[in-house]
């Protein structure tokens, strides 16, 4: 009988300190896949029990790879926010290219009269039509342009006196 039990505590030794190795191990490739200071956590870990169960209870929340994939992920949603603006009267979301707030009917935009184009409201000339844009969103009367073909191009002036 005294075999018997001598074998099992020799068998349950062994498998305790398996036990032991395997967290010391867990320990060190777990706190390096989150980026923690992994030798103080491998030396620490050195106390049976007691230092794994500290580091179960301290480590950090996320791996760097998960920390990583949501810095990521946040840095996605704001580039698809930053399509959205806010309607200046009432904090509605409205995308980029509304002439007006869907909600308050607040006016967000001109209108170039010539070519119909969304123009923000501080832009004095159409960009895409050149089109002189007034306070009140018409259209300036733009100057004459003269052809190479009239007489100020050819040198003859006439004097009006």
């Amino acid at each position: 009988m005294g075999s018997s039990l001598q074998t099992f505590l020799i068998v349950a030794g062994v498998i305790v300190a398996i036990l032991y190795i395997l967290s010391i191990a867990f320990v060190i490739k777990d706190s390096r896949a989150r980026g923690a200071n992994w030798h103080a956590w491998g030396v620490f870990s050195l106390v049976p029990l007691i230092g794994f169960l500290v580091y179960l209870l301290m480590r950090p929340e996320l791996t760097a790879e998960d920390r990583d994939e949501q810095a990521l992920d946040v840095t996605l949603k704001r580039r698809q926010l930053m399509q959205y603006g806010e309607c200046g009267h009432c904090g509605y979301p409205v995308e980029a290219d509304y002439v007006m707030c869907p909600h308050c009917h607040n006016r967000l935009k001109n209108l170039c009269p010539t070519c119909h184009h969304a123009l923000n409201p501080e832009w004095s000339v159409c960009p895409y039509c050149t089109t002189t844009i007034h306070s009140g969103g018409a259209p300036a009367q733009a100057p004459a342009r003269r052809s190479r073909t009239s007489a100020g191009a050819t040198g003859t002036h006439r004097r009006v006196n």
